[in-house]
């Protein structure tokens, strides 16, 4: 093979790579949405295995949420103008009162910390101002969106990437706490994103935590909170050990596990689901976890024309693709 094909067929697994994972954060919230705030035993019941509709909030197969509005906001501006953190928070605020980047023409279902945040910023607030940081104000709602960042600074080295990391979160949880789960997400996305298997993913995401100490020392603090991740025994616990709250520590935890513990896009996504409680944000991070180790090609296509916008998501992600992978 000549080194342009060669090139050629790594830039097409990239892209793959990085559709996978945006429409797997998709592809998660509008498969966990049906099911939002059930518990594990009422889902067991009637468990998710299709793209379905209902829930609480009546919803049609295939709608997609706070979740996949904010990480495509974050998206459409990285590729759009690169990293202006005033310009994500524009459309971010657009999204919150104009229901930009909806399904429907309307946001809902948004978290009390995110909004907190929405309203600062209407007020004038900074954007690395606007988001919250008391202990209180750690649920999944940076977590569930970091993933376009995440792709957009992989290519930096760890300490740059972490920087930017935190100053996304900061846009709408600005505890450490927060901006470190997002940290801990991107250095394991970034490692499947190298090629690296699930397994020695999570065991460098582990060695390079220590990281964020050099970041910011407050952030490093906040490593204990994660010590079912860090020390490696995560994916060993059973099913009844994993909680899916909105927490953001918990959120990363059921993630991971139900990644770890699965060997398809399908399953991870399905497991994370039936979790119960948020499993529309649980089932976002998971799929986007696993769309970017299985990549678009392995994610369901009868989910995929299920989507609610699909063509228009679909052409946004293949933009957003092409600019992370001119960015050098």
């Amino acid at each position: 093979m000549s080194q342009n094909n060669k090139g050629r067929g790594f830039k097409i697994l990239k892209q793959d790579a990085i559709n996978g994972g945006v429409m797997g954060v998709i592809i998660g919230d509008a498969l966990g949405l049906p099911v939002q705030f059930m518990t594990k035993t009422e889902i067991r019941k009637n468990p998710i295995t299709d793209m379905t509709g209902g829930g609480a909030f009546g919803l049609e197969p295939g709608a997609w949420s706070d979740d996949s509005s904010l990480t495509l906001c974050l998206a459409e501006s990285l590729y759009e103008v690169g990293y202006n953190p005033a310009d994500i928070a524009r459309r971010f605020v657009e999204w919150y009162r104009d229901g930009y980047m909806t399904p429907l023409g309307e946001s809902f279902d948004i978290g009390g910390t995110t909004a907190i945040a929405m309203k600062r910023l209407i007020h004038g607030v900074a954007p690395f101002k606007a988001g919250p940081t008391d202990a209180e104000s750690n649920g999944n709602g940076s977590l569930m969106r970091i993933l376009p960042a995440t792709l957009f600074f992989a290519h930096e080295s760890d300490y740059t990437m972490i920087q930017r990391i935190c100053e996304v979160s900061k846009i709408t949880h600005g505890h450490p706490r927060s901006q470190l789960a997002c940290s801990l997400y991107s250095l394991f996305v970034k490692e499947l994103l190298r090629g690296s298997s699930p397994q020695k993913a999570y065991d460098t995401m582990r060695l390079k935590s220590q990281t964020v100490f050099f970041v910011n020392p407050k952030i490093g603090k906040q490593l204990r909170h994660f010590k079912r991740i860090i020390s490696g025994e995560l994916p060993n616990l059973p099913e009844s050990e994993i909680k899916s709250g909105g927490y953001v520590v918990e959120s990363l935890e059921a993630a991971l596990w139900s990644f770890l513990t699965t060997s398809s896009f399908k399953d991870a996504v399905l497991k994370a689901v039936n979790l119960g409680w948020d499993t529309d944000t649980v089932g976002a991070i998971t799929g986007s976890m696993a769309g970017v180790y299985y990549g678009f090609s392995n994610i369901p296509a009868q989910w995929l024309s299920k989507l609610l916008d699909y063509e228009k998501v679909l052409s946004l992600t293949n933009r957003f693709a092409e600019r992370v992978l001119q960015t050098k």
